[in-house]
């Protein structure tokens, strides 16, 4: 992979940009009700210097690290992972009960049957997009 900076106190990198990466300010705290606050659990990564976040950055995604029931509703928990560009890297999503979403990267010059062979679902899928290094797989699983 590459030298850019993704975690709080890299070098940015981009572009010849020498920032700090650093957690986005928070607004709206309420840890002091419930720490963690839902504001600080999500807050994403930016340079100051130069404007990236990483909210924006096709790269970084949040993937399911669980899910859990709460009562009435479900709870489903992320974290951010950079994905490998490098390789064919993916991460699962929600879609239907039936069905899950695998979106990822894959290096120039991967056909899509190959990146199929990995991601496919126990029931075949499809891909919604294939393009740029970019991917996302709808896998039939029940």
């Amino acid at each position: 992979m590459s030298n850019l900076g993704y975690s709080e106190g890299d070098t940015c990198a981009r572009d010849g940009c020498e920032g700090v990466i650093e957690l986005e300010p928070v607004k709206d705290c309420s840890c002091h009700l419930s720490a963690p606050c839902w504001h600080h659990e999500n807050a994403d990564m930016y340079c100051p210097d130069c404007g990236w976040r990483a909210a924006e950055d096709p790269l970084c995604v949040r993937e399911i690290s669980s899910i859990s029931m709460c009562g009435y509703s479900t709870h489903v928990a992320t974290r951010p992972r950079v994905l490998d560009p490098t390789k064919i890297d993916w991460v699962s999503g929600l879609h239907s009960s039936m069905s899950m979403t695998k979106e990822g990267v894959y290096p120039e010059g991967t056909s899509a049957k190959e990146v199929e062979e990995i991601v496919r679902g126990t029931f075949g899928g499809r891909f919604e997009y294939f393009r740029d290094g970019k991917f996302k797989y709808i896998a039939y699983t029940d």
